[in-house]
């Protein structure tokens, strides 16, 4: 296996930027173990900005060299703060040119700090239909051969729906979290989710529930049996930081 793929001339990982940026991250807890699974990263300003402040910098001029920074820079925070578990980092098919060389920067990065490819995952963030079926499914296909794993995030909303997940079979899908809020409140949401779970098993893949707010709501969604979960009621984002979930929501949902 070609470990280390030809450059992208377009998504070249030296490209300049004329902004910089960090990463906040939030964890993703398995409640059956109580414990965290891993964390997700999210784009910050250098000092700490909301991800607006960076995104609304991005062209098509710069998305290539942005992807790749992005990646590099959660990979390599990842490893300073000792990060366990799984890193997922959130990424765009469409800054993605060339599968093969585009993936260059993140390999060579994980592997100069020594952070292992299969705890890596991509989560599919577009919220705009996403390239060709060829183009998708090359970049997965690229990615799993190196061992890293993709998930599609916001499951459930816009075109991040079935037929996505036909086109890609994911490891992992993020349900979107209008479809959480409330759930316990709310029948249809219950069903509509509850059919998800059943459907995940099958697949197999795992599922996990985000934008949780309220101990009803995680209480709710493992009685339909989904126990990775992510969202305010656990952890907000922390700057530069791996901020572990709440001890008190913990011990509420071990007592349940």
């Amino acid at each position: 296996m070609d470990k280390n793929p030809p450059a992208c001339n377009r998504c070249r990982d030296n490209a300049p930027l004329d902004f910089s940026f960090s990463m906040a991250f939030q964890p993703i807890v398995d409640i059956a173990a109580g414990e965290v699974w891993g964390w997700e990263a999210l784009v910050r300003g250098e000092h700490g900005e909301g991800a607006h402040s960076v995104l609304s910098r991005i062209t098509d001029d710069n998305r290539y060299a942005f992807d790749q920074q992005c990646r590099i820079r959660a990979i390599e925070l990842a490893h300073r703060l000792g990060m366990p578990g799984r890193l997922s980092i959130n990424f765009l098919p469409n800054a993605v040119y060339e599968p093969k060389a585009c993936i260059r920067a993140t390999v060579e990065a994980a592997s100069r700090v020594g952070f292992p490819l299969e705890r890596i995952q991509f989560e599919i963030t577009e919220v705009e239909e996403v390239g060709t079926d060829g183009h998708l499914r090359r970049i997965v296909d690229e990615y799993r051969a190196m061992g890293l794993g993709t998930a599609i995030d916001d499951f459930g909303a816009g075109y991040a729906g079935l037929n996505l997940l036909v086109r890609i079979q994911p490891d992992v899908l993020k349900l979107d979290m209008d479809l959480i809020r409330n759930i316990d409140q709310d029948r249809v949401r219950r069903l509509i989710v509850g059919q998800m779970a059943a459907l995940a098993r099958e697949l197999p893949c795992l599922l996990i529930a985000e934008g949780i707010e309220t101990l009803e709501e995680a209480h709710c969604l493992r009685e339909l049996g989904i126990t990775l979960h992510q969202g305010y009621l656990y952890a907000r984002p922390a700057f530069e930081a791996l901020p572990q979930p709440a001890a008190e929501v913990m011990t509420a949902l071990r007592a349940a």
